[in-house]
């Protein structure tokens, strides 16, 4: 139900919860307010702090590597036997002493923070980052989330690209975005890469003549930031890829739970588990039709 069907369910939404309860028809939308972007900036900085601390550290490279022994053979059966291991994380605030005091504290907003890892046998890191870095065919493998993917500069390690996306579930929302985007070789065996959303607009009306971008940070909310950490680590015989994720939504005002609730917190795992699954699948064509040349 996108563009104007979209907005006119909103309408109909603040009109009967009006109606119910009596009190002014709530906004249709939802703004993304300094606080909120400031606290989101906030929680970024103390995530990425916390990633660059592990690898001075010299620590295990991977996530599923830094799991307590049992979960880890458990999570690398799970991977080489073709599944997506996820969890949810989280990065608190802390005092002065360094420990670990609250959650980051997001008013106005929701901070989605999920990692997964797929394991890709056969696929050299090579292949892997081949695939990675040829963002203008994305949207081919993709779909439906990618609608459309563009390289629209390329300059060594970074890139900048143009994704559109597609998310329905309860609602349907097309999304305008473009992301900064720099890779890290660590080794022959090891990559990394770090993804910063830097606009991200609804779409009314998506695909028909008329239609037209809302303003940044002036919409419904489901989509105000999204970063993604990579990091590709060959062995075994195939190449891990895991992928964490940091986005921000809106939170979920009271008495509407039942129509936004599902997507804002349950979208950000599914999208991660959907594109470490088209992932590995690209990966694994490319390298058979190769194969086959």
């Amino acid at each position: 139900m996108a563009g104007k069907s979209y907005s006119m369910l909103w309408r109909l939404v603040a009109l009967c919860t009006a109606g119910l309860s009596g009190l002014a028809a709530p906004a249709t939308g939802a703004d993304l307010e300094p606080a909120t972007r400031a606290a989101f900036d906030r929680y970024v900085q103390r995530t990425e702090a916390q990633m660059n601390s592990e690898l001075a550290r010299h620590e295990p490279f991977l996530w599923i590597e830094r799991l307590p022994p049992d979960r880890r053979v458990e999570a690398d059966r799970q991977v080489r036997a073709g599944q997506i291991v996820v969890q949810r994380l989280g990065t608190w605030d802390e005092n002065s002493s360094g420990d670990r005091v609250k959650p980051v504290s997001v008013p106005g907003g929701m901070i989605h923070h999920w990692i997964g890892t797929v394991f890709i046998p056969g696929a050299s890191l090579a292949q892997t980052l081949a695939f990675e870095e040829d963002y203008d065919r994305h949207a081919n493998y993709f779909r439906p989330d990618v609608m459309r993917s563009k390289i629209l500069q390329h300059n060594g390690n970074d890139f900048v690209i143009e994704l559109r996306l597609y998310k329905k579930k309860v609602i349907t929302t097309v999304l305008d975005t473009e992301h900064q985007v720099h890779y890290t070789l660590v080794d022959s065996t090891r990559a990394r890469s770090r993804s910063r959303s830097t606009r991200i607009q609804e779409v009314d009306d998506a695909g028909k003549p008329d239609e037209r971008l809302e303003p940044v940070g002036h919409d419904h909310g489901f989509l105000w930031r999204m970063n993604t950490y990579w990091r590709f680590e060959q062995g075994n015989g195939g190449t891990y890829v895991e992928c964490e994720s940091v986005s921000l939504t809106r939170d979920i005002p009271a008495g509407l739970g039942w129509l936004i609730g599902p997507y804002v917190t349950s979208v950000p795992r599914e999208s991660l588990i959907f594109t470490l699954a088209a992932t590995r699948a690209a990966v694994l064509q490319r390298i058979s039709l190769r194969a086959a040349e």
